[in-house]
Order: C-alpha cells, then sequence, then structure tokens
C-alpha cells in the first residue's frame, strides 16, 4: 500500500506529486487559440510515484511529461510518467527503493542494480524523436503522440556515458551538441562532448578533464565555440561515503570556464578564471571575432545545495539574475568582463531558437518582482529587448507561479520575436493549472488564450516545442 508522503516544501501546493496519468480530448479554453499554432507543447519534471525512502531533494522525482497538443484552435492534452527501470520496478513492488542522491540509501533488494535514470529534467525533439532528458544517464524515448515509454536511446549503442539535459540545437546544420559530467560513471573530474547530426546519427565524441569534479548542469554554444562553465558545486563521492552530502557549495575553488572552437579538438580547451557563482542556465551566446559574449542567469551562491559539513546556504544569495560574461580570446589573460544586466530576479531564460548560437535581440524568462528567492514558482514571464534595453512582464496573477515559458515562432519565416510564449501557471485557488499563451511581442497586454486544466501540473523543470508537419 503506497504511504503519505512526508510534509517537504517540495511535496507540497504547486510540487505536490500527481497520482495520476490522464487524457482531456478538448482542453476548456478562454480566448482565442492562434490559428498559427499547430504542434505539441511538452513539460517535464520530477513527480514522485511514491513517497520517498530518504531525505527528499526535488532532482530525484519520477519524470512525468505532459503534452499539450494544439492544432484548429483547440488544446487536447496528454500526461505519462516516464517508464524506467527505477519506476516499473518500484510500481511491481508498491513502494520507494531508490534514493537520489545516495546509492548507500537504496532498498537492499536494488543494491547494485543499473538503472536508466529518472528521465524528469528536460524534452528535447531532434531527428524524429522525443526524448526525455537527466543529466546522468542516456537519453529515454517516448512516443511524441501517445507519450508511450520505448526505452533508452544510445545513437545505436555508440553513446557510451550520461547526457546533459540541455543539449543545444543548431539552427543553421540540424546538429545537436551535448556534454556529460562524471562521465565514467564515477563522480569525477571526467567529461565528454558529442555531436549528434541532423539525421540522429552520434558523428563525434571526445573527452577531457575539468578542473574538479562538479554539477554541470548546463553549457554554452556559438556558431563558432562551445563554452563549459566549471562552478563549485562540487562533488564527492568521498563525502558521500562519509554521510555528508554528494553535492556541496565550495566557492574556494572559484568558477572555471573553458572555451574551445567547435572545429577543434577539446585539448584546445583555454580556461577563463572567474569570482564565485553559480549559473544552472544560459539565455544564449554568440561569437563576434574575438569576442565571445554569453547571457546567464546567475546566482552568487548555488541554491538548494548546502555547503560540505551539511550547513544550508544564504538564501539571500540564491537569487538568479540575468549577467552577462564577454571574453577576449585576443589577449593573453584568464579574466573575463562581468556585468549584471538588471536586477530583476529571472531564471530559465529561453530564446527564439531560430537564432541559438547567433547574435539575438530578444530573452524570454520567468521572474520574481519580490526579492526573496523561491523554488519552482515565478510570479511573472519576461521578456527583455537587448537592443532597447526594455524590459515587458505578464503578471500571471493573485496566488499563481509559472515556471519556464517557450517561445514558439509565428511562421518558419516570421521575424525574430514574432510569434507567441507558451507557459504552464498553476492557482493555488484552484489548486490546479492552466496553460497561457501571449503575444511574444506583447506579454504585458495578458493572454491571447488560456487552456484550463482540473489538476496540476506540478513545479517542473524545462519544455520544448515539436512543430506539426501536416
Amino acid at each position: 500500500m503506497a504511504k503519505v508522503f512526508p510534509e517537504h516544501p517540495n511535496l507540497n501546493g504547486g510540487f505536490a506529486p500527481l497520482q495520476m496519468e490522464c487524457d482531456v480530448h478538448d482542453v476548456v479554453v478562454e480566448g482565442e487559440v492562434p490559428q498559427a499554432l499547430r504542434g505539441s507543447f511538452y513539460r517535464n519534471g520530477p513527480n514522485p510515484q511514491f513517497s520517498p525512502r530518504s531525505n527528499y531533494h526535488w532532482f530525484g522525482g519520477d519524470g512525468m511529461v505532459h503534452a499539450f497538443h494544439i492544432a484548429d484552435g483547440k488544446v487536447a492534452y496528454k500526461n505519462r510518467w516516464v517508464r524506467t527501470v527505477k519506476w516499473n520496478t518500484e510500481r511491481e513492488v508498491g513502494r520507494s527503493l531508490f534514493a537520489a542522491f545516495n546509492p548507500m540509501d537504496n532498498d537492499e533488494s536494488v543494491k547494485g542494480m543499473e538503472t536508466d535514470g529518472v528521465a524528469n529534467t528536460n524534452i528535447v525533439w531532434h531527428a524524429n524523436k522525443l526524448l526525455a532528458l537527466e543529466e546522468g544517464h542516456a537519453p529515454f524515448e517516448l512516443d511524441p503522440i501517445t507519450l508511450e515509454s520505448i526505452g533508452p536511446h544510445t545513437f545505436g549503442d555508440k553513446l557510451q556515458g550520461p547526457m546533459t539535459a540541455h543539449p543545444k540545437m543548431d539552427p543553421e546544420t540540424g546538429e545537436m551538441l551535448f556534454f556529460g559530467y562524471n562521465a565514467d560513471g564515477l563522480i569525477s573530474e571526467h567529461m565528454s562532448y558529442h555531436v549528434v547530426d541532423k539525421d540522429g546519427n552520434l558523428v563525434r565524441s571526445e573527452t577531457f578533464q575539468a578542473p574538479y569534479a562538479a554539477m554541470v548542469h548546463d553549457f554554452i554554444v556559438t556558431k563558432e565555440h562551445v563554452i563549459f562553465p566549471i562552478m563549485p558545486l562540487t562533488g564527492s563521492m568521498e563525502r558521500a561515503m562519509s554521510g555528508a552530502p554528494v553535492y556541496a557549495w565550495e566557492p574556494d575553488k572559484g568558477v572555471h570556464i573553458g572555451i574551445m572552437p567547435r572545429n577543434g579538438p577539446v585539448k584546445d580547451l583555454r580556461w577563463f578564471r572567474g569570482q564565485p557563482g553559480y549559473v544552472f542556465h544560459p539565455m544564449n551566446a554568440y561569437s563576434q571575432g574575438d569576442l565571445v559574449v554569453c547571457d546567464v542567469c546567475e546566482y552568487e551562491q548555488a541554491p538548494l545545495f548546502p555547503s560540505p559539513d551539511g550547513t544550508p546556504g544564504d538564501p539571500s544569495k540564491a537569487v538568479p539574475r540575468l549577467t552577462r560574461w564577454t571574453f577576449d580570446l585576443s589577449q593573453n589573460t584568464d579574466d573575463y568582463k562581468w556585468e549584471r544586466l538588471d536586477d530583476l530576479a529571472c531564471e530559465f531564460p529561453r530564446l527564439d531558437e531560430r537564432r541559438a548560437g547567433l547574435s539575438y535581440r530578444y530573452g524570454f524568462f520567468a521572474c520574481d518582482t519580490q526579492p526573496e528567492f523561491r523554488v519552482g514558482g515565478f510570479n511573472g514571464i519576461g521578456r527583455v529587448d537587448h537592443q532597447t534595453g526594455q524590459w515587458d512582464i505578464y503578471a500571471v496573477g493573485e496566488a499563481c507561479a509559472t515556471n519556464e515559458p517557450i517561445f514558439v515562432p509565428a511562421s518558419e519565416n516570421s521575424a525574430e520575436g514574432d510569434g507567441f510564449v507558451l507557459a504552464n501557471v498553476y492557482d493555488a485557488n484552484r489548486k490546479a493549472s492552466h496553460l497561457v499563451i501571449l503575444d511574444a511581442q506583447n506579454l504585458s497586454a495578458g493572454p491571447l488564450a488560456k487552456a484550463y486544466l482540473d489538476h496540476r501540473v506540478p513545479f517542473g523543470f524545462h519544455g520544448n516545442w515539436r512543430q506539426a508537419t501536416d
């Protein structure tokens, strides 16, 4: 018999697990869904099937994918758990067996069992495959319409080791670029770099050593360069074996950012040094001759993780703000320019993906006009115009909170930023979620349409769009 979930900030309210899978043929819509929207908006996030067996961490819940299929002014909805080895094994016995970050806490019945992860962080569409991702394992393939679980995808058994949850799609070549950390299967400095061509073939794989073992959640790519931020959220199996945190904040190690040419090998990595900080997500980056410009949402201190002795971090430093790094590759130095673009708290940055890795004008993000950092829920959806410096924000409403927005162009050939922004919003008064569709050029005007569910989409991480082809 399933047990009651414990009291935990990431298991209550908008985080509370959804214990059902369902289909809605025709979601109730307020407003008008643009006829130009034809495709599927996917969301992924942690949704634990059973009460956790040890201290719960938001990053460790089972992946659940939510799909909003949109066409002809209508919205259909479907959600499914990703049926990983972990999920299936626990379903058979009706209880939690695996601990998220410390295998020493696993149930005796699964000691030493190899799993394929939790597939709970991102979901991408590439080479006609829908892939659910988390950073410790290979991607997990799902059917794009039914969300039926197909299984781990290793690119014809060519992929060795894990794949990041944040691959980058080149809008010009169709390539998918990605990396893996702890690439030798242990917590280590060992990292990998891979390139998949537009047809889904793994065509390049290399490995290198980072300055230290760290949680490397994301990386950055331009048309000419690849950027690896190694930041002091460190990993240590020795700590884990002693009962201390596996991942912890060690600012004394500083920031190391590696930059290599896309057409060169990893031995050409050049390392730059900076003051302590942490980035989960970049907005975009681009190269201009010898300059590499990166826009990121940077924290003074990594949130959600303690110091090595288990002491909690400082919440006042766990506030993400839009920051620009500029590297001058022509200079014989390991320094780089650091510039805060605004004091607004913002996370989950996105852009018009047709400008990924290129110079760009518009960025989109979830934001919070309150100075206090709050995990999971933000009270606004924003857009920054890097050309004019103007910000446009839609306030999601009283007792409401949102996560990552995504941009969908109005058409294949529309101008940059001409299109729609989609996001899920949780309404604490209804205890349910709705999908908002906004005009990307006028967010503050409010939704063009809202599609109402009668249940919540738990706060999660990332989503993406699959354009319909029929």
